[in-house]
């Protein structure tokens, strides 16, 4: 039964996809079923085989080590605001550490050995995506820069993209998640749904985009032009990382503080009126959504608050719902849940995408505002489509 729910599951997301596509006639089925295919491998190779269990158990410990040597800043600056019982608090535990992995990211950026990667993967992804290079570049960038940060690289080419081949760059940034931050969901989640979503929702978005934002790329258009960057040292950019990596993390911190807290207050507001908190009543929306994912019935009103969440806040608050509810979820949920919660799929992400490319271009920026709301629709799918996958595999 599991395995015609997900079918089915499958289906009603890419028709959804379908029916809000801008051309339907210019859809290229042959790329979105391959890359289909490609996300079950993928799926099976890292949660059912020993050779993905060695990969995603050597990622986490890797992120496990660089999180141990991150604490050691943390405990040299704010070793006295320790709990007594020894446990560091969320922002000293989980968001403090993204300081340390976005230095390393600058580090690596700056010897040039991240522009490599991205620019070696997106073209191995061009070849399969039926996409431009510069929609495969931004999309692996996205998942390490960020999706504010990954529009700077490609400066130079914001002003030449019409509509559709900037909606694809908008969808890749808010269907991934930042490489700094993927610590900081691993202290939340288990590192295999973490790695798992990130390389499923890596395709997922070429596939959305190309249902609903299909458009053929002209050769002499399929040009990838980075920005050159002023020549810096190796300190000017330890240092610029640095504190970006802590501006991200207060940033979060105050997100958190903000959404958790009116939360509460609506949580509190509709219980007192309606006898049902908000969560509650999301959850009843999301229910049936969750269940076409693969969750059953008795559990998918509870999964799809958590969905909700995630949705209407960020997926720090989802994971926070998720990790420190009394939802007694079976593993199998728990790892659908998961996998969806493992992006920036959310309203706030309107924004922080079209101000960053308005920060750039002011023209291509009031363009990403105006299909903010389709735009987080394609990326809603994504996690839809990547946690129904995870549900037919796990």
């Amino acid at each position: 039964m599991k395995y015609l729910i997900g079918i089915i599951g499958i289906i009603v997301v890419l028709l959804m996809a379908w029916a809000f596509s801008k051309d339907k006639k210019k859809i290229k089925y042959r790329p979105v079923v391959i890359m289909i295919v490609l996300q079950f491998i993928l799926a099976a190779v890292l949660l059912n085989t020993n050779v993905g269990n060695i990969l995603v158990g050597g990622f986490a410990k890797g992120f496990e080590y660089l999180l141990s040597y991150a604490a050691e800043g943390i405990n040299f600056v704010f070793g006295g605001l320790l709990n007594a019982d020894a446990q560091s608090s969320f922002f000293l535990g989980v968001l403090m550490p993204i300081v340390f992995i976005s230095a390393l990211i600058g580090i690596f950026h700056h010897f040039k050995i991240l522009q490599i990667f991205m620019r070696s993967v997106g073209y191995l992804l061009s070849k399969v995506n039926g996409m431009g290079q510069l929609e495969s570049y931004n999309a692996v960038a996205s998942a390490i820069l960020g999706q504010s940060e990954v529009f700077i690289s490609v400066k130079n080419q914001l002003s030449l993209l019409n509509e559709k081949r900037l909606y694809t760059l908008c969808a890749s940034a808010m269907s991934t998640v930042s490489m700094a931050i993927v610590g900081a969901y691993m202290t939340m989640l288990k590192p295999e749904y973490v790695v798992t979503a990130i390389v499923l929702n890596l395709f997922g978005g070429f596939i959305i985009a190309s249902i609903i934002n299909p458009y053929e790329v002209a050769p002499d258009e399929d040009i990838l032009e980075v920005k050159k960057e002023r020549k810096q040292s190796f300190f000017e950019v330890l240092g610029e990382y640095i504190m970006d990596g802590f501006k991200v993390a207060i940033t979060v911190g105050a997100m958190l503080i903000g959404f958790i807290a009116i939360i509460a207050l609506v949580n509190g507001i509709f219980s007192a009126i309606l006898g049902i908190s908000f969560q509650d009543l999301l959850g009843y929306v999301f229910a049936p959504f969750a269940f076409i994912m693969g969750i059953p019935w008795s559990e998918a009103i509870s999964a799809g608050s958590v969905m909700a969440t995630k949705l209407v806040s960020n997926e720090f608050v989802a994971m926070d719902f998720l990790t420190s509810g009394n939802f007694d979820f079976s593993g199998r949920t728990t790892a659908i849940v998961s996998v969806f919660l493992v992006s920036f799929a959310n309203f706030s992400s309107i924004g922080i995408i079209s101000g960053a490319i308005k920060g750039l271009n002011e023209e291509k920026g009031n363009m990403a505002a105006k299909f903010g709301l389709r735009l987080l629709y394609g990326a809603t799918l994504v996690s839809f489509l990547t946690a129904t996958i995870v549900g037919l595999i796990y």
